[in-house]
């Protein structure tokens, strides 16, 4: 499973046919600009981003009811991602509103959320699909006074659980940087 940013489609980048192009809500001014991006990409497959809780900028201003119309609209949108899920708790709203046929995929982002990975995954539908914020990881366990080492074996933890569990685990594989950034917004509202 490759998943690219929608930024990289602002460069002439040639990408495989089976990838699918990742939308950060984070980095979308307006919903009309969403619509533009999912017409513009209607043969693509879409994985849909939906920063929840975040805290580094730029910060996502939707709801689930704001984006939830485009569901229903949009057939090429096949995963919804929500950040910082730490418990099945946190996936209740979001399981009884998106459509069976949209992939639900929790960001696990702290140590909560790999403590309790087993009743995450219990809770997702038939495809078992995780996607894991090393930084944001990292970040929370230095907060918590925890380092290196910590980060490591609960990386470990995790990736073993999903090898055992039949759970693709979706990770960070490098980052595109360029002089050629348009938007001067976005990165603080």
């Amino acid at each position: 499973m490759l998943i690219i940013s929608q930024n990289l489609s602002n460069y002439d980048v040639v990408t495989p046919d089976d990838s699918i192009l990742r939308i950060n809500l984070a980095w979308i001014e307006d919903l009309d600009e969403l619509k533009r991006i999912l017409k513009l990409y209607s043969n693509s497959n879409i994985f849909l981003d939906l920063p929840i809780k975040r805290t580094k900028p730029p910060n996502n201003k939707y709801t689930l009811q704001d984006i939830s119309k485009f569901f229903y609209d949009y057939n090429n949108i096949k995963y919804f991602a929500i950040s910082n899920v730490e418990s099945k708790l946190d996936l209740e709203a979001y399981l009884s509103m998106i459509p069976r046929k949209i992939v639900l995929v929790p960001k696990i982002e702290s140590e909560a959320g790999i403590k309790n990975i087993s009743e995450i995954v219990r809770s997702l539908g038939d495809e078992k699909v995780l996607m894991l914020d090393h930084d944001d990881l990292y970040s929370s366990l230095l907060k918590a006074g925890k380092g290196a080492k910590e980060f490591q074996n609960l990386i470990k933890e995790l990736i073993v659980f999903c090898e055992n569990n039949n759970v693709k685990l979706l990770r960070t594989v490098g980052v595109i940087f360029s002089d050629d950034e348009k938007r001067h917004g976005g990165y603080v509202n």
